[in-house]
């Protein structure tokens, strides 16, 4: 999923004024509007692009190259938007009728749902919930209740359900600020006894999938890691251009060169061979993963999610730990705010703080 001149035009000349709004810029929303791309992995029949999982993770691999905060927006909110293959089928044409329609919001469980056998009424507060400026619905994980009653399982475990709410029910926290994907407007938000029809709520599982896609027969966890991964490699692509062209910047001075030219082009080189590396071997997951799951999605490799898993988190890792290697030898140049180097490396370290890829397990 190549960009054209154009956009990448436009990507990169909005980049700074979203920095300064601490939010996506009209020119940013309406370019993915034109382009439909918080509906990656919304279906046809939605009017999404119903992306295969490939395809998507390519597209947000070349937008997070040209700006890390324009690309992370478009993976969680686009994200989100994929659970219209998860609730009712009804109610999803009418809400993504709408072609600027939004979700967005909180993966981690808080506050109640209170079922009344009707509605559910939803109280508490959930955290960064990316994009909240422009979300037209926010969405959220809860504990169950049957009045003030915990539900839970066969097994003892609380009862968590999903759901999306309209966005005029929702309080939003003005709370995000943060050095780096400062433009993602990652705010909490809360929720005080609002009540929901039933068919806002669903539950994550491809065994509840209203939508018979290959897409949605992945577990949840793997979507993931696979969509927030290409954000990394397209964002550490472009710190290691941006390291190598301040190299040959330097070489034109004969001293520098003749002290450090060889070893730091060598040193970049190996980084990016390396990266590359990363996306084939990234690439080469996914497909197996897309393969399995077409044949048959109830036996899905164990193994093979496990390795998913395990190779995200430490791309993510030596990812982390090579911009701390070269970052120091970009000279003052790579600490001015303004500076795009300076703006690669911000997004990624706060990238690299998201609870998902952070951590090895």
């Amino acid at each position: 999923m190549q960009l054209d001149e154009q956009t990448i035009a436009v990507i990169r000349d909005a980049q700074s004024k979203s920095i300064q709004a601490k939010q996506l810029v009209p020119h940013q929303l309406d370019l993915i509007y034109k382009n439909n791309w918080f509906n990656i992995w919304v279906p046809k029949e939605y009017k999404g692009l119903g992306l295969s999982l490939i395809d998507g993770f390519k597209l947000i691999k070349n937008l997070a190259c040209w700006d890390g905060g324009f690309a992370w927006t478009v993976t969680l909110c686009s994200g989100a938007n994929m659970f219209a293959g998860f609730i009712n089928p009804s109610l999803a044409k009418e809400v993504f009728i709408n072609p600027k329609v939004c979700f967005g919001g909180s993966g981690r469980a808080n506050g109640k749902a209170i079922f009344d056998g009707e509605k559910y009424h939803l109280t508490g507060v959930w955290q960064y919930a990316t994009g909240a400026p422009h979300l037209t619905h926010f969405t959220l994980n809860a504990f169950i209740y049957d009045g003030e009653i915990q539900c839970v399982n066969e097994q003892g475990e609380s009862v968590i359900y999903s759901f999306f709410v309209p966005k005029e029910h929702v309080l939003i926290h003005y709370d995000w600020d943060t050095f780096g994907l400062e433009c993602t407007a990652s705010h909490s938000f809360s929720l005080d006894n609002v009540a929901v029809d039933k068919a806002y709520a669903f539950e994550l599982k491809p065994s509840e999938r209203k939508v018979e896609s290959t897409l949605y027969k992945i577990p949840f966890m793997t979507f993931a890691e696979l969509t927030l991964l290409p954000n990394y490699l397209g964002m550490y692509k472009r710190f290691l251009d941006l390291v190598e062209k301040y190299f040959f910047d330097k070489s034109n001075n004969l001293d520098w060169a003749e002290k450090y030219s060889k070893t730091r082009f060598r040193q970049v080189d190996s980084y990016q061979q390396l990266a590359e590396k990363y996306e084939q071997k990234a690439e080469a997951l996914i497909q197996e993963l897309w393969n399995q799951v077409s044949e048959d999605a109830e036996n899905i490799s164990a193994e093979l999610l496990t390795e998913i898993a395990k190779e995200s988190r430490r791309m993510v890792r030596e990812i982390r730990e090579a911009v701390i290697t070269l970052f120091p030898l970009v000279g003052i140049s790579g600490a001015q705010k303004d500076n795009e180097l300076n703006i690669v490396f911000r997004n990624i370290f706060t990238a690299t703080q998201h609870s998902l890829l952070n951590l090895e397990g």
